[in-house]
């Protein structure tokens, strides 16, 4: 039975099936329900409540004096003593998950085993381990070693230095043939040989990356959860479990914790196509993430103790501890300097991020470190530095619409993880992305820096990590004697934490600062908005409750003139005439002052209106001043609809058209044209449809185009020009406004001029 189990283990892991060696299975493969354990010891899983043992390993009859099918259903009391059972109870209740090693006594007869216990969901898993020699262990010098070990890796000074001093260390406390520091690039990521400590003869691996299917996913998962791996013997026939699936939950006992847990067929094949008849992994871990690996091999089988592998567990932590101290101190001094050109680039920012990153957009990169700074924001693309495709700013977009506002995401191959094919066209110009999501529209603020091609020299090809061998089929030999050089491609350098930490605190800058500018800006819009209604409730209590006694004096003039006919002297007379003149004229200007504050209380009723009938109806009020001034009126047809409020469109009309003929010139030919025109916008702008009256009247100076749209200026005496309040273009200007149009006018002295305004456009349409 033993034979045949075995055997089918070899099959699943050597046969060629269907042409080719499927490397999926490997990936796939649960090496931690293989059902088996090495050798060497044996193993027993109890129920912690009745003591009775639920699976054991066929070879315990070889190591307890028991066969397995007599230990299971029976009590663990059998071949451990209760008072160690007591013990173990305790000590794996205490630690949880983790594992305790107890020296004891066990076996019919009992004899010298190092016991290491966990537990695994509802039962506590035995491993035994028989013991070499007679000596006990004997701690003091053992601890020396470790110590020492210890103390000259807080020597190192640097990441590299400290994996070299580690590979050492461990090589001289496991006399393993060849030690190597191994880290990964990035979670799923190949690995990289970055120390390496090797006997003689040797082919070095320093340097040297591995493709990342030679440490698949799931083995990656063991790793993080445990501290070691030790493989005594590649060739070693494992002991299986009885039963090999357990009767409550009909599967195999789960072995991730267990340190005699068997290895994958696959595994070993690959062992053996490196040469290598014994290994140990040490797992390094950050932030309880793999980092790395310090990988040992053998030439020939080696067994640890259980206490030798302590040490180097331990050894491994304080690694791992060392790794991060030393991280953590090159990010405190990275971030400590980007903090002070935070410090001073803050100094000026504001809320206008546009503006921001076109002139500040040099120190807003080198806080970074990238070639370009982009923002986009309503629509608008914003970039300092390097070109960045509009392709990659379309997929920038996307992604960031998945992300909530203040979410970060940082890559240092952009294409790849956006596109999924590792090629989007743009990878070259476009391959390490920083990116804070400014909303939840996908408006974003990004980093960018350009691909940095970089050449790799591979122990296989990471394309090809299955070729034809001596064996049909199989994971490719991996060693300097295969190199395989390739160049990187679509990657930039890698952002740091320290990077990503900027960003972060950045972002948390700059939202202060908008959020504050908003609530200035909500601060002020309301008190323009009180003061607005203010302003127009006096200016329309003001009118109207002037009007009373202006109408008083003027008809108090009057009756005085009527009644005191022909016996005042002429000075008294004109002094009348002249209060009720002015009276007149004060009654105008409140009327004007009246409909002007009017315009800003009363809502506007907007619909799409015909331009053409609108005119009609202006003209027909214009229309005489324009024939008594002699202008013509030019205009062509099908002026088309524009959204508007057609009364207060009317009042525009009237009042341009009016204005035309006030300020006609005094030549024969004198027109007015309406038409509807593609121009360019104020002072310069883009170019825009809108509605233009044009004369070839006596036209406006420049310095006083502004002049004309205050409320009661003139830039005549009162008599000239047909008179007049001074209101007209201010009330032009505030209906305009009301629209969410512009209004502005084209004119020089004597050549005539030419009023443009939109009317904004919020219908749907």
């Amino acid at each position: 039975m033993e034979d045949e189990w075995l055997s089918e283990r070899l099959v699943a892991a050597e046969s060629v099936v269907g042409g080719g060696f499927d490397l999926s299975q490997c990936v796939r493969e649960p090496i931690h329900l293989l059902g088996g354990i090495q050798s060497y010891g044996t193993l027993l899983a109890v129920d912690p409540v009745s003591g009775s043992i639920d699976t054991a390993g066929s070879n315990a009859d070889e190591l307890l004096g028991v066969p397995a099918e007599e230990l299971v259903g029976g009590s663990v009391e059998r071949v451990l003593g209760p008072e160690t059972w007591s013990e173990v109870l305790d000590a794996t209740a205490e630690s949880g998950a983790a594992q305790v090693a107890l020296p004891v006594r066990a076996g019919v007869p009992p004899r010298r085993f190092t016991v290491s216990a966990h537990r695994s969901a509802d039962v506590v898993v035995l491993e035994f381990e028989p013991s070499e020699g007679d000596r006990p262990f004997e701690f003091p010098p053992f601890y020396q070693r470790v110590r020492r070990a210890l103390a000259r890796l807080r020597s190192a000074s640097s990441v590299v230095e400290c994996c070299e001093l580690a590979v050492r260390e461990i090589r001289a406390l496991t006399g393993y043939d060849r030690v190597v520091a191994y880290r990964f690039d990035g979670p799923q990521g190949p690995g990289q040989v970055v120390a390496e400590d090797l006997v003689d003869g040797r082919d070095p691996w320093l340097g040297l990356w591995f493709p990342a299917t030679d440490i698949p996913p799931q083995a990656r998962r063991l790793y993080a959860q445990n501290w070691i791996r030790v493989i005594a013997d590649v060739e070693d026939g494992p002991a299986r479990l009885v039963p090999p699936l357990r009767p409550c939950t009909g599967r195999p006992l789960d072995l991730s914790g267990a340190a005699l847990r068997t290895v994958s067929g696959f595994h070993l094949e690959y062992l053996r196509n490196i040469g290598v008849a014994s290994s140990m992994s040490v797992s390094v871990l950050r932030d309880e993430e793999l980092w790395g690996l310090i990988a040992c091999h053998g030439d020939r089988p080696v067994r640890l103790s259980p206490e030798l592998r302590a040490a180097c567990e331990f050894f491994g932590a304080a690694f791992s501890l060392q790794l991060m101290a030393f991280e953590e101190r090159e990010h405190a001094a990275a971030l400590a300097e980007s903090r002070r050109r935070m410090s001073l680039l803050l100094h000026d920012l504001t809320p206008d991020l546009e503006r921001t990153v076109r002139e500040q957009g040099g120190p807003m990169r080198e806080l970074l470190g990238a070639d370009a700074v982009l923002l986009v924001r309503d629509g608008r693309t914003t970039v300092s530095g390097m070109t960045v495709p509009e392709p990659a700013v379309v997929v920038l977009r996307e992604h960031a619409a998945g992300l909530s506002a203040g979410a970060l995401w940082s890559t240092d191959r952009a294409a790849e993880e956006t596109s999924g094919t590792g090629d989007a066209g743009w990878s070259a110009a476009v391959a390490g992305v920083v990116l804070v999501a400014l909303d939840d529209t996908g408006d974003f603020l990004a980093w960018i820096r350009r691909e940095r091609a970089t050449s790799r020299s591979w122990a296989a090809d990471p394309a090809l990590p299955v070729r034809l061998g001596p064996h049909g089929e199989r994971l490719t030999p991996r060693g300097s004697s295969a190199v395989f050089r390739a160049e990187m491609r679509g990657r930039s350098l890698p952002w740091t934490t320290a990077d990503e930490a900027t960003a972060r605190e950045f972002w948390h800058a700059l939202s202060g600062l908008l959020l504050r500018h908003a609530d200035e800006l909500r601060a002020v819009n309301e008190e323009l908005r009180t003061l607005n209604m203010d302003l127009d409730s006096f200016a329309h209590a003001a009118a109207h409750d002037l009007k009373e006694p202006l109408r008083g004096i003027a008809n108090a003039a009057t009756f005085v003139l009527e009644d005191a006919a022909g016996s005042l002297d002429a000075v008294t007379v004109r002094r009348l005439e002249t209060t009720r003149r002015l009276a007149g004229r004060m009654d105008e200007l409140l009327n004007s002052l009246l409909h002007y504050a009017r315009l800003g209380r009363v809502g506007l009723q907007r619909s799409w209106v015909g331009l053409d009938r609108v005119l009609d109806e202006a003209l027909e009020v214009a229309g005489e001043r324009l024939a008594e001034a002699g202008v013509r009126v030019e205009r062509p047809r099908g002026l088309g609809e524009v959204w508007a409020d057609p009364d207060r469109l009317y009042e525009v009309l009237v009042n341009l058209l009016v204005n035309a003929a006030k300020y006609a010139g005094d030549h024969d030919d004198r027109w007015v044209r309406v038409s509807v025109e593609q121009v360019a916008g104020p002072a310069g702008g883009p170019a825009v449809e809108c509605v233009v009256v044009r004369d070839n009247g006596i036209g406006i100076a420049a310095e006083r185009h502004a002049e004309v749209f205050q409320l009661f200026r003139r830039l005549h005496q009162s008599g000239e020009r047909g008179g007049g309040a001074g209101v007209g273009l201010a009330v032009v200007q505030r209906i305009v406004e009301r629209h969410g149009g512009q209004l502005w006018l084209t004119s020089e002295p004597g050549r005539g001029t030419s009023v443009h305004f939109t009317l904004g456009d919020d219908s749907g349409r």
